[in-house]
């Protein structure tokens, strides 16, 4: 089992908290050289932390039982080189709750009754170590409609990152092809790669992971890190099985079936999440050395904390590609970052779908319209959207790193921008720099 993020905090806050501690009064802090029991310190030190950790866990608890008008929420940002003990001990003396250690970005988010804000705000206002502090927003990131918003904050808006579906798609004996695979000519690639030893993380709302057509390596759920990554909504699960349904006879085949597949649930079983959620599951594909993230999600408005988070991972290797969402109008986030790969929606005709997000930002087109894919409970469906366009170009990306040894945001970008051709006259905004050919791809 995972060790609870509160357990962990715990540790960090009471070592860090003192040696900073001594160290700013002048003291003398331990010399484990001179005959200290490491072996005692450790222990008295592990029993606080639990003291402590169950002392945190137990406010957190209480705080998230309240209505969302109660509460607040925040990410706090700290400079380069505080370290994750001096942030937490920051944290513990403005009286606001740990929950996530964002130390991609180094940053905690952290939770507090609406009673504690103004003191909350005249402590950290103290420390120099705090860089900048933002509101963590609450909202469903698939549906189109904000679910609570900070006090006195706007209104803000997100694109729905997938058109609902209309209904089950039965299974068949046989497996079939979906019309999208085809499109963008996945089986030319295969001759050459079908997308093994590459690493594929799904953001999203987790993937059933007992689905006979899909096979996962592992996951992380960053709402509950004690809870399964397994998809509650099934929008992960479709997602998924675009990318990498197992070519087995049965069911749908994805555009890269050989990958290692990852889950990573950062929205609940209704699609909501906090910002904080988001970032640590691209902490989460960082830190666990994934090649390409899939995120069929979006927001009509960014934070600086989500596109610090992005352009980290650009930093590392990390290729997000994302949906540019279902609004018909600008693009959303974090699609509209550049360090991120935009993707708008294409139908069977050749078309742009009429909802599909357009602007500058939008870098290919794919097939989004009716696409039939698995679904959570080992069944398939047929969803539209930019969300379902995502995990086609995803695919591709996996094949391309594959077969050429490329990697990163740069690389990718630029093979499957060669690869592409425009469909019909539509604009650049609206297609970007078309619909890409997985023959092409892997030959270049």
């Amino acid at each position: 089992m995972l060790m609870s993020r509160f357990s962990s905090f715990a540790v960090a806050a009471l070592l860090g908290a003192a040696l900073s501690v001594g160290a700013q009064a002048g003291e003398r802090l331990p010399d484990f050289d001179q005959g200290i029991n490491i072996g005692r310190f450790v222990k008295n030190a592990r029993k606080t932390a639990a003291s402590n950790s169950a002392k945190i866990e137990g406010e957190s608890r209480a705080v998230q039982a309240m209505s969302e008008d109660q509460i607040v929420r925040k990410i706090v940002v700290f400079r380069k080189g505080t370290n994750t003990g001096r942030r937490m001990n920051v944290i513990r003396q403005t009286g606001g709750i740990p929950q996530k250690d964002l130390r991609l970005i180094n940053a905690i988010s952290v939770v507090m009754p609406k009673s504690r804000l103004k003191a909350f705000k005249r402590t950290l206002a103290s420390f120099g170590e705090v860089l900048r502090v933002e509101d963590d927003y609450v909202q469903n990131w698939l549906n189109g409609a904000a679910v609570v918003m900070p006090s006195n904050a706007t209104r803000m808006p997100v694109l729905p990152a997938a058109i609902l579906p209309r209904g089950d798609v039965p299974a068949t004996a046989e497996q079939t092809t979906p019309w999208g695979i085809d499109r963008v000519n996945a089986k030319k690639a295969w001759e050459t790669t079908r997308g093994a030893g590459v690493k594929v993380a799904v953001v999203d709302t987790g993937i059933d992971f007992t689905h006979t057509d899909l096979k996962v390596a592992g996951g992380f759920n960053t709402i509950d890190p004690d809870v399964s990554f397994k998809d509650d909504n099934g929008h992960g699960t479709h997602v998924a099985g675009t990318i990498a349904g197992i070519d087995n006879g049965d069911g749908v085949v994805g555009v890269s079936p050989d990958v290692t597949l990852y889950g990573v649930k950062v929205l609940s079983a209704s699609g909501s999440g906090t910002f904080a959620d988001v970032i640590e599951g691209i902490q989460w594909t960082v830190e666990n050395g994934m090649h390409i993230a899939n995120f069929s999600l979006g927001a009509s408005r960014g934070t600086q904390a989500l596109e610090d988070a992005v352009n980290a991972a650009a930093e590392a290797g990390v290729a997000i590609i994302a949906a540019a969402g279902n609004s018909g109008r600008s693009v959303g986030f974090p699609a509209a970052y550049p360090g991120a790969l935009a993707v708008a929606a294409s139908n069977s005709g050749d078309g742009v779908a009429g909802f599909s997000s357009r602007g500058p930002e939008v870098d290919v087109i794919a097939p989004g319209v009716g696409i039939n894919s698995t679904w959570m409970g080992g069944g398939y469906r047929s969803i539209s959207g930019t969300s379902m366009a995502t995990p086609h170009v995803v695919g591709l990306a996996a094949l391309a790193v594959a077969a050429r040894g490329i990697n990163g945001i740069d690389a990718i970008r630029k093979a499957l921008k060669d690869a592409a051709s425009p469909i019909g006259d539509f604009p650049a905004e609206q297609q970007g720099a078309g619909m890409q050919d997985a023959g092409r791809l892997v030959s270049q």
